[in-house]
């Protein structure tokens, strides 16, 4: 179950990254968006350490690469594009939920 919703969070997360601007309520100020990319992160990294908990760090890897292809597929659109903060702010996302997810399993192993 989990991990159909990671999925499916890849994907919606991945048709809103590449729908048209206009199409898009107004930003209020650039720094909300960089909060929505970090918080969409904060999601997947979440969904996907509880989904393939073996497989950490190539789950922090792989949605540093999407993060990173997002990036360069609005480049690619013509009517979005890439920008190496909203990189960043991803980045930023997958280290907060690798933080929580790391502390969590610790807390586990203490009470064990």
């Amino acid at each position: 179950m989990i991990r159909t919703l990671f999925w499916l969070s890849v994907i919606g997360i991945t048709i809103a990254s590449l729908t048209p601007v206009t199409m898009l309520p107004p930003q209020a100020f650039s720094l909300w968006d960089k909060a929505q990319h970090a918080i969409a992160f904060v999601w997947l990294g979440a969904l996907g350490f509880i989904s393939y908990p073996q497989h950490a760090v190539r789950v922090a890897v792989g949605l540093l690469v999407y993060g990173g292809a997002i990036e360069l597929a609005q480049t690619a659109t013509g009517w979005r594009f890439g920008e190496w903060e909203d990189l960043v702010a991803d980045t930023v996302g997958i280290g907060l939920a690798a933080t929580a997810w790391l502390l969590l399993r610790r807390r586990r192993a203490n009470r064990a």
